[in-house]
């Protein structure tokens, strides 16, 4: 059962998945359209969640079930990885893969790279302490408010800025 993304409780589970490039108007159309059928019918065990999506950036999708009532499946989970690769398979994106980083360039503007190129965007510059990251490990929708765009210094990448 499709809800708006505002709808959704701040305890609904989240996954955040980054493409490696923004989807282009015409394909964002067709991923929202695509995305709100899969929750509408998303289910586990043949009872339907409440469910719901958003996109940020163009190119993050990030989809969210209100599990209060009924916890996501193996094979919920699974359903939801099938469509998400099928968008990849449509538009040639790189969705699934977990070895990327997300970081702001600017404010609207998000640079994914792969997690291999870290220390090369580090050396250049591109890459600061202070440099807005995502935070992909996000498990609530809360968290999307203070623990998903953090400093880089305060994720992971914090290591690589240690003196």
């Amino acid at each position: 059962m499709y809800l708006e993304f505002e709808s959704m409780p701040a305890h609904a589970r989240i996954w955040v998945y980054q493409a490696d490039r923004k989807f282009k108007q015409e394909e964002l159309v067709w991923v929202k359209d695509r995305l709100a059928t899969f929750c509408e019918q998303w289910n586990t065990h043949g009872a339907l969640m409440p469910t719901s999506f958003t996109i940020k950036f163009d190119q993050v999708i990030i989809l969210s079930v209100d599990e209060s009532q009924l916890g996501a499946s193996g094979c919920s989970i699974d359903s939801s990885v099938r469509t998400l690769r099928e968008i990849e398979e449509k538009f040639g994106v790189n969705l699934l893969d977990q070895g990327k980083v997300g970081f702001l360039e600017s404010e609207d503007n998000l640079r994914i790279n792969s997690v291999f190129g870290i220390k090369s965007n580090i050396q250049s510059g591109a890459l600061q302490s202070e440099t807005i990251v995502l935070n992909p490990l996000v498990k609530e929708k809360a968290d999307l408010g203070n623990k998903w765009l953090i400093p880089a210094k305060e994720s992971w990448l914090n290591k690589y800025f240690e003196n």
